[in-house]
């Protein structure tokens, strides 16, 4: 089982399904190109999305070799794992993603939804050569209300929490690498007052190009304040073999606020 991380976490994200996985399959948390304590190519281009699928590709390689395994991954890391299902499905056995939108339909829902537009304009921010200035002030001050402050409960991010995000965060260049995700990314909103010229020349991606052939778990926690539930919508069309399971009450950070409920979802699928 290979777990893939998304911005601005790290491994330890994983920390709880870790323990529950760990006790009868070989779990494997990695940190992502570019954060916290892995490499950290200079170049924007390294995080294209061909590199970000060759990593996953060698360590499965490498942990489970000529044996197809299960990948689970979020947000960011969710994006790297719908593409990789798409162009490798035969190294898995199953696929778990947790509010990750499918690029096919998260296209859509930038070009064509007012409401994903507004909630993905801070990825305009996070492409500029200023947004490792503006998340970093004030110890990391933006990036610690991103995530520590809207989570269903101040609870869920203990004191411990916090002081190992910060300290993957304040690894060199580790910021960076994070943020050129984004900018490696052919994926944005439009910019403010362009959204009627970006839905008129939207064109969807063909659903043969972007099938997904492996039995796949959607988890979703619907009160994501960056990706709403309209992520959902028409997502059978790209993902023949789906299940998807709703959090209502759940965030964004529904794999730190409700562990046991994910855990349990997991397991379901992946035993039945």
């Amino acid at each position: 089982m290979l777990f893939l991380h998304g911005f601005p976490e790290f491994w330890y994200e994983w920390r709880n399904l870790l323990e529950e996985f760990g006790r009868d399959h070989r779990a494997v948390a990695p940190d992502l190109r570019g954060y916290n304590l892995t490499d950290k190519p200079a170049s924007v281009d390294d995080y294209a999305a061909k590199h970000l699928v060759a990593d996953i590709r060698a360590m499965f390689e490498h942990f489970s070799p000529g044996r197809p395994g299960i990948l689970l991954a979020h947000d960011w890391g969710g994006a790297v794992a719908w593409a990789f299902a798409i162009a490798h499905p035969e190294y898995l056995q199953k696929l778990v993603i947790i509010n990750a939108p499918h690029p096919a339909v998260f296209a859509r829902e930038l070009a064509l939804n007012p409401e994903q537009q507004r909630a993905s304009r801070y990825m305009l921010t996070f492409r500029t050569p200023e947004a490792e200035a503006i998340l970093s002030a004030d110890g990391y001050k933006k990036l610690q209300r991103m995530i520590f402050g809207t989570a269903a409960r101040e609870d869920v991010f203990g004191p411990e929490d916090r002081a190992q995000y910060l300290a993957a965060w304040a690894q060199e260049g580790a910021l960076t690498g994070g943020l050129n995700y984004y900018r490696a990314s052919r994926l944005a909103p439009p910019a403010p007052g362009t959204e009627a010229e970006a839905a008129v020349v939207y064109q969807p991606m063909a659903a043969e190009r972007m099938t997904v052939r492996v039995p796949t778990l959607v988890v979703w926690g619907e009160k994501d304040q960056a990706l709403p539930t309209g992520n959902l919508d028409g997502l059978e069309e790209y993902v023949p073999d789906l299940v998807v399971r709703r959090i209502p009450d759940g965030t964004h950070w529904v794999i730190h606020e409700q562990p046991a409920l994910v855990c349990n979802y997991i397991r379901e699928f992946i035993e039945r």
